[in-house]
């Protein structure tokens, strides 16, 4: 990595990092929006590594977030508790239990694992067709999870699952899932893809095979989307893929839009700003805020309107869909017999 891209990348993880560490001096009460706000950032730049890089809206990755989280909360339910807990489910489920850090593997592995499979078909669409496919996804994951007992509790709430998300263990897993975006984005791969995006016939003619390029982003988002399920179920200690669906759906997507879907810092902005205002919108209508009082439902009317205002005047978002570097601006060098 060059002194550019490693100054770069320090802009993302130092804000982070920041979020992490102002957190911990906060409450408990309030040190859990912090920890909230890092999962979201988390979910948002796993959004990032397809949207951002591909152009291609997809609604599919929160359908890979709720299987990351299915798996997580489940492989580390007490094996104790499984028999009333998930009674129906497949014995190979049932009767073993895992680690919070395998469980987070796992849950990477399977996200990624689903979003290759589904991709195969799905990464040769683009426009409107993409996005109705991928929320086809969605809307198919989401009843499966509910409906099918045998992978687990249906329609019923997953509970008693370990809360080992921590502050600390969400900034980590947070500057982890950036990482990963920013490589991906540097790499041979995320650069061909967004020469793709950019221009696709160019691309193709210089022999960029697109829908392969498309799917390695799409399953690299997967995992990413998984891995940030598991930090959530293990934040929550409960989870049903109701409360997750819809919500989630359009939340991530909002936030993506508002920071600038075209860079990682766009997607860490994004993330922490309208985390930021939907917890404080929340409280609001929880009477937590003393001078301000909102009715029920203004937090998801409140991002909804962020979210149109910035894209009605500054469409690629509030960042411009440009990364931020903390490197020093280089003073142009005087040439020789340039007035002083």
């Amino acid at each position: 990595m060059t002194r550019a891209s490693a100054l770069t990348l320090a802009g993302p993880v130092a804000v982070l990092g920041l979020v992490g560490l102002i957190g911990s001096f906060m409450t408990d009460a309030r040190a859990i929006e912090f920890t909230n706000a890092l999962v979201f950032a988390a979910i948002v730049v796993a959004l990032y590594v397809f949207v951002g890089n591909s152009g291609v809206l997809s609604f599919g990755q929160i359908g890979f977030f709720i299987v990351g989280a299915y798996v997580a909360g489940e492989l580390t339910v007490p094996a104790d508790a499984k028999q009333s807990v998930l009674p129906e489910v497949f014995s190979v489920i049932r009767d073993h239990s895992v680690g919070n850090a395998w469980s987070l593997v796992l849950a990477a592995a399977i996200g990624g694992l689903f979003a290759f499979l589904v991709g195969i078909p799905l990464m040769r669409l683009s426009g409107l067709a993409a996005g109705i496919a991928t929320f086809a996804v969605l809307e198919i994951t989401q009843n499966i999870v509910r409906n099918w007992e045998k992978i687990g509790p249906g329609p019923l709430t997953l509970s008693t699952v370990p809360e080992t998300t921590n502050l600390w263990q969400a900034t980590i897993g947070a500057i982890a899932v950036a990482c990963a975006a920013f490589a991906y984005q540097r790499s041979p791969l995320g650069r061909k893809l967004r020469a793709a995006r950019e221009d696709p016939f160019a691309a193709q003619a210089a022999g960029i095979d697109i829908h392969r390029q498309r799917l390695w982003a799409f399953m690299l988002s997967g995992a990413l989307s998984g891995f940030a399920g598991g930090l959530f179920v293990h934040y929550q200690g409960t989870i049903n893929v109701q409360d997750v669906f819809l919500d989630f759906t359009f939340l991530s997507l909002a936030m993506l839009v508002v920071g600038g879907a075209g860079s990682l810092w766009g997607a860490v902005v994004g993330a922490l700003l309208v985390s930021g205002l939907d917890s404080f919108l929340g409280d609001s209508e929880n009477d937590a805020v003393s001078w301000l009082h909102v009715p029920d439902g203004t937090r998801m009317v409140g991002v909804a309107a962020v979210m149109a205002v910035v894209v009605v005047f500054l469409p690629r978002g509030l960042t411009g869909g440009r990364e931020f570097s903390l490197a020093w601006p280089r003073r142009r060098r005087r040439s020789a017999g340039a007035p002083t």
